[in-house]
């Protein structure tokens, strides 16, 4: 193969990537664009503020749980036929999520968008991963793959935000639907087929399994992080280990598991998955903090937010793109490592931040999201490279399922560490009646909204107690960072360089 032929990838493929970056864009669209919309959906729905964290949260729960399954049977099925089918149950549940009257319906479409959102993640990246064999070409195109899913969560703020203002907030929902059309009338002229032939059927036992580990595990982490240690927390945290150990069990036995465990045995492999969820917990929660914080402490409205968040898309498309150009010349955990570090500056200057102080957020979340894109790109591209060609469904499912859960862990756990420190920090003012109490100590956004009948200086008091919990989130997220950055460094330093021959898998 010529010099030319390995460095420009067939055109077929190109067109094929550029429709497969629609609906990536759009699930990573859909992970943040509530962020904004969340104070025109709380007006007009009134939820409660466990009901606004299940609504941010439910959509990447349930596509964390489903990932698994869906990613082997779109191995087993076709992975254009479940990218079609996803695609279309997406768009439909989004009309449906974008009218309706109560909070609780909204949670269960936010659930609903997470299983047809579970359809199309694993497939788009094993798609690439069969239409990109080079190893080179592979890494761009997860690079930009990455980019769009990342840029979609960039991007979703500053869409919300524009489309709050002009329609109503249901209307975030039904960017789904051009898109769908899109990708139903143009991906079979332009995709390809893959599937691996074995002709099992998927093992519903092992599907039941997989879910009954993972949800209660995340509901555990949730509740934990909102209540504190209850019978509930220990009862989630157990069913969900002892539902994950025998998951884990029927998969070394099986001859057609629905994961192959023994992808774990690679150490590039697990130490990969490890850092994008410590990554995307860190990236999830900033995201939600700061989004927060651009709107109820400094009063921007949702169009002026979401351009402050500009910036930082700039900063993630840039390590995205250039992150896998530099893994040519540079061993990929020294990247990854070291942008990770650089990022903790930003998890600094949030840490730091006190009242008037937008434009040092704003640029403290660029430098996070510096390091979403370097390990996005990166990471991904470890994971599923070292899977063959017929696990490469698997291994994106695996490589899905820890960034979603990392986001969606993100949002509760540093959501409800930043809500205990809100509320430790409030001193009830006197004379408002039980439910001006119970709204100005149940959250920011609650407060604001009946800021008209709190006392002088009490609304200024909550957003700095507010402030507080986004510093003290921040320097948790950022311990983590530095763990991960280390731990790239010191464990995956024998990955080699983009377009040399892969070596063993060291006993480290």
């Amino acid at each position: 193969m010529s010099m030319h032929q390995r460095s420009a990838a067939p055109a077929g493929a190109r067109a094929g990537m550029a429709l497969l970056a629609l609906p990536t864009f759009l699930l990573g669209l859909d992970v943040t664009v509530l962020y904004l919309v969340l104070p025109a959906m709380a007006a007009d729905l009134a939820p409660s503020a466990t009901q606004v964290l299940w609504i941010m949260d439910a959509y990447g729960f349930l596509l964390a749980g489903f990932l698994v399954t869906m990613g082997t049977l779109g191995d087993r099925v076709g992975r254009r036929r479940l990218l079609m089918i996803g695609i279309a149950a997406f768009a439909a549940v989004s009309v449906f999520a974008a009218f309706v009257p109560t909070a609780e319906l909204l949670i269960a479409a936010r659930a609903l968008l997470g299983v047809a959102g579970a359809t199309l993640m694993p497939s788009t990246l094993a798609l690439i991963s069969n239409m990109f064999p080079d190893p080179r070409q592979r890494a761009v195109a997860i690079g930009v793959w990455a980019t769009m899913f990342a840029g979609g969560m960039a991007a979703g703020p500053i869409l919300g935000g524009v489309l709050v203002e002009t329609f109503w907030w249901g209307a975030a929902f039904l960017v789904a639907v051009p898109i769908a059309v899109v990708v139903l009338l143009l991906g079979p002229a332009v995709l390809p087929e893959y599937r691996d032939g074995c002709g099992e059927r998927v093992d519903l036992v092992s599907v039941a399994l997989s879910l009954a580990a993972v949800l209660p595990i995340v509901y555990a982490v949730k509740r934990v992080a909102d209540y504190g240690l209850s019978v509930s927390v220990i009862v989630g945290a157990v069913m969900g280990t002892l539902a994950g150990w025998g998951f884990w069990r029927r998969q070394r036995r099986s001859d057609n598991p629905l994961l192959d465990v023994a992808l774990f045995r690679n150490t590039a492999f697990s130490v990969a998955l490890t850092v994008l969820l410590v990554g995307l917990v860190g990236v999830g929660g900033s995201m939600y903090l700061v989004t927060q914080y651009l709107q109820l402490v400094e009063g921007l409205s949702p169009f002026v937010a979401g351009l402050w968040m500009g910036p930082p898309a700039l900063a993630m498309f840039i390590a995205a793109i250039g992150a896998p150009l530099l893994a040519r010349h540079i061993r990929p955990g020294y990247i990854m490592g070291g942008i990770l570090s650089v990022s903790c500056v930003g998890y600094l200057l949030l840490a730091s931040a006190g009242l008037d102080d937008e434009l040092p957020v704003a640029v403290g979340f660029a430098f996070v999201y510096l390091g979403l894109g370097a390990i996005a790109a990166l990471g991904t591209d470890i994971v599923v490279g070292t899977a063959p060609a017929s696990k490469s469904g698997s291994a994106a499912s695996l490589s899905e399922t820890v960034q979603e859960l990392g986001i969606t862990i993100g949002v509760a756990v540093l959501g409800s560490l930043t809500t205990a420190v809100y509320r430790s920090q409030l001193t009830t003012p006197d004379g408002l009646a039980r439910d001006e109490v119970a709204a100005f100590t149940d959250s920011l956004s609650a407060a604001t909204a009946i800021a008209d009948q709190l006392p002088a200086g009490a609304l200024v008091e909550a957003q700095q107690a507010f402030t507080t919990g986004l510093n003290i989130a921040s320097g948790v997220a950022g311990g983590a960072i530095v763990v991960v950055a280390v731990l790239c460094m010191r464990m995956l330093r024998h990955v080699p360089r983009l377009g040399q021959p892969k070596q063993p898998n060291p006993k480290v």
